[in-house]
């Protein structure tokens, strides 16, 4: 069940906002080989006035953030990079304004299904994907 933020700088349509949400939604069904349907993917729309951008970026900048459960291997992990990099190319956003962060709690610190640790409960895959 990963969770992600996609930070983008504001001016993007909402069918183009909508269209972003469902293609990051995909790369990291893809990328994490997870069931369809569980990835939450959410945007934070930030307004030129509220960023100062690393010199030489332009207003295409984009950072997309995953929370996802701690054990993946590096492979599914670069999986994951590419799928997103590709994901966002038709978006017109440069490979040298996206930025992918992944963090990665440790079961035990994720209460899903009522607040059961998910290191209790089992995920219905594989974490190796």
């Amino acid at each position: 069940m990963p969770l992600a933020t996609i930070e983008i700088l504001e001016g993007r349509g909402a069918a183009e906002k909508r269209a972003l949400l469902e293609a990051v939604r995909d790369a990291i069904v893809a990328g994490l080989r997870v069931p369809d349907g569980d990835a939450t993917v959410r945007i934070d729309e930030i307004a030129h006035e509220d960023v100062l951008l690393q010199r030489g970026a332009s207003r295409l900048l984009t950072v997309v953030r995953v929370t996802m459960f701690l054990g993946r291997s590096p492979e599914t992990k670069r999986r994951l990079h590419r799928a997103i990099a590709d994901a966002v190319e038709p978006f017109g956003v440069p490979p040298d304004e996206l930025q992918i962060v992944l963090h990665e709690p440790p079961l035990e610190s994720w209460g899903i299904r009522g607040g059961v640790p998910a290191s209790e409960v089992e995920l219905g895959f594989d974490l190796e994907g």
